[in-house]
């Protein structure tokens, strides 16, 4: 905004008011009274002149402070009419009413293209004032979830649903919590989270709620199948045999009945198709003891344990039989100080079972090569991973290496795995695999 030829022309103004005042002074000084009326006159219009200059540069700002004040950035100054230092004032005006109303138009747009969004996510949201209970914003989902109508006040849910008032909007859910919630004579599983924000002198906060049902549904029901198809296939193979052995005694001890002289008892043979049934129904025991052994593990000890010390007490008892195969084994931790709560007795057995995958997977190498590393990520994460230079995973088979009694091996329950995955899921963290068949295979334990 030019403001340089309206200082210039203000300035002017003062100097020949300055000029005028001299002047009647020296007039009044020279007793030439005529002279010094008119001089007075010319004074006071020009003080007049210099308060209408000014005051009109206020008034035009005044106006457009009134503007701003009651959020009208409508208004349009005119740019062609006027005093020129008036013009270029208006005209700067105008510039900022265009930019405020750019602004506002790209918010509207940003809270409609936002407000779409929420509306079309599965999740429940709700923000809601802390101190009056005032609904800020919520979507269709909340209130579908919840099966509660529109409303404007979180006390209107207190009034008619105290329960459900009491679980979603008194308890804190600092950390994505599980609970079950009755909804239309029915529960429902659902996942709740909140946070609480300021915004000026207000505080606020902003609920989340997800229905879970169906997810755990469908999850549980595809576990489910793969679970059957495994323990369907494992028992088949071993009921079958007995089947069939059994059919074939009840058969020889049925003819050796009717007819004792022509078919005699061959009690070697019943003795060991006997012992036949009873080792493959002892399997079947071992296999059920094993699917029990995939639920003992419910809750944790946890310790605070130096990395470093865990790694000593896995080398001290795995080394031997390592070495005994002629397996090259190397444990390496990042820091001395690196530590993790776990429960150090379940951990080690992780471990020893990632090792002992490790060992059948590169017995068959030239040069064996197992590697134990701990070290810590950028995130902070603590990871401990497992290398072997040994045959590697087929990709086949790679998705189905946690599901229970799920084996590749000729010799071997299919429980090692899952029983890691459900031991690092206890401790919040996870077990990741990256194999290639023929270099082998990394198995991450990140904490």
């Amino acid at each position: 905004m030019n403001y340089s030829g309206y200082i210039f022309r203000l300035f002017l103004r003062i100097v020949l008011l300055v000029i005028g005042i001299i002047t009647l002074a020296y007039t009044i000084y020279l007793s030439k009274n005529a002279i010094a009326v008119v001089i007075g006159i010319g004074i006071l219009y020009l003080g007049y002149n210099i308060y209408e200059y000014v005051k009109r540069r206020f008034v035009a700002m005044d106006d457009f402070f009134e503007a701003v004040k009651y959020r009208d950035f409508s208004r349009w100054f005119p740019e062609d009419r006027g005093p020129k230092d008036i013009r270029f004032l208006y005209k700067g005006f105008n510039e900022i009413n265009r930019t405020i109303k750019e602004i506002n138009s790209q918010n509207e747009a940003q809270y409609v293209y936002l407000q779409k969004i929420l509306e079309m996510v599965d999740i429940g949201i709700i923000s809601y004032n802390l101190e009056n209970g005032n609904v800020l914003w919520s979507n269709d989902t909340f209130r579908e979830t919840l099966d509660v109508p529109s409303f404007k006040n979180i006390r209107f849910i207190e009034s008619r649903k105290p329960d459900l008032y009491n679980t979603i909007f008194e308890t804190y859910h600092r950390e994505p919590n599980s609970i079950t919630i009755a909804v239309q004579n029915d529960k429902i599983k659902v996942l709740v989270s909140d946070t609480i924000f300021q915004v000026d002198d207000d505080t606020y906060k902003l609920v989340v709620v997800q229905n879970i049902d169906d997810t755990l549904n469908k999850n549980e029901s595809d576990a489910w199948k793969k679970l059957l198809s495994v323990m369907t296939h494992e028992i088949m193979n071993s009921i079958a045999p007995i089947s069939s052995l059994a059919d074939t005694l009840q058969r020889n001890l049925q003819m050796s009945l009717d007819n004792p002289s022509e078919n005699t008892l061959d009690l070697e043979d019943i003795n060991s198709g006997i012992k036949t049934i009873k080792g493959r129904s002892e399997g079947l025991l071992k296999f059920a003891k094993t699917y029990r052994s995939l639920s003992k593990v419910t809750h944790l000890n946890l310790e605070r344990v130096m990395v470093s010390d865990l790694f000593k007490s896995i080398q001290l008892l795995m080394e031997p039989s390592i070495k005994a195969k002629n397996i090259e084994v190397e444990f390496s931790v990042s820091s001395k100080k690196l530590e993790l709560d776990i429960d150090r007795h379940l951990i080690e057995q992780v471990l020893i079972n990632l090792i002992l995958n490790a060992i059948d997977a590169c017995k068959n190498q030239s040069k064996p090569l197992i590697k134990i590393i701990a070290q810590k990520t950028p995130n902070r994460d603590v990871v401990i991973k497992v290398f072997d230079n040994g045959t590697g995973i087929p990709q086949e088979i790679m998705e189905n290496i946690f599901v229970p009694f799920f084996t590749s091996k000729a010799v071997g329950s299919g429980i090692g795995l899952s029983l890691c995955k459900q031991i690092m899921l206890l401790h919040k963290g996870k077990i990741l695999v990256n194999s290639k068949e023929d270099e082998g295979s990394v198995f991450s334990l990140v904490f």
